[in-house]
């Protein structure tokens, strides 16, 4: 639409379906970029991604002609079918239900960027149900234990 100019920064974040540890170092590398591309072709900037061996953090430019839920679907189904034609898991692979996405301002990117591309360290000391809880607190979102992200029991 003429006229119309937006910044809007979100923060992705998703696990892995029971929160599997199937996210291989050996092909991680080659889902980001593959992501990218789902991003860009959808007319969203990539700012930083990253993942964990059961979930991801990616940081986007929005382009508000496309919903965060409906991006979101499409790169968990698209990514999904991926992943199994390229053959990357010796089991099914699926993304868990739902997705966490926290908007940041201009001044905070740099700060986001860095917390995303150390995600490994971070993680030495904290894991990833605990680094949940601490974003969605941080932003100050209501929510429920029921539906936070399902491990396999």
């Amino acid at each position: 639409m003429a006229n119309t100019y937006t910044q809007l920064y979100v923060h992705l974040v998703f696990a892995v379906k029971f929160r599997n540890a199937s996210i291989q170092k050996n092909w991680n590398e080659r889902l980001h970029k593959y992501l990218t591309g789902i991003f860009q072709n959808n007319k969203h900037k990539m700012i930083q991604i990253n993942s964990m061996p059961d979930h991801i953090h990616i940081f986007i430019g929005l382009n508000p002609d496309q919903s965060i839920s409906s991006i979101v679907r499409n790169v968990k189904s698209e990514s999904t079918k991926w992943i199994k034609n390229e053959g990357f898991c010796p089991f099914p692979f699926a993304w868990q239900d739902g997705y966490g996405a926290f908007s940041h301002s201009r001044s905070q990117l740099s700060k986001v960027i860095s917390y995303i591309e150390n995600q490994e360290a971070h993680h030495a000391k904290k894991d990833f149900l605990t680094e949940y809880r601490d974003l969605l607190k941080a932003f100050d979102i209501d929510y429920s234990e029921a539906y936070i992200f399902k491990e396999l029991r």
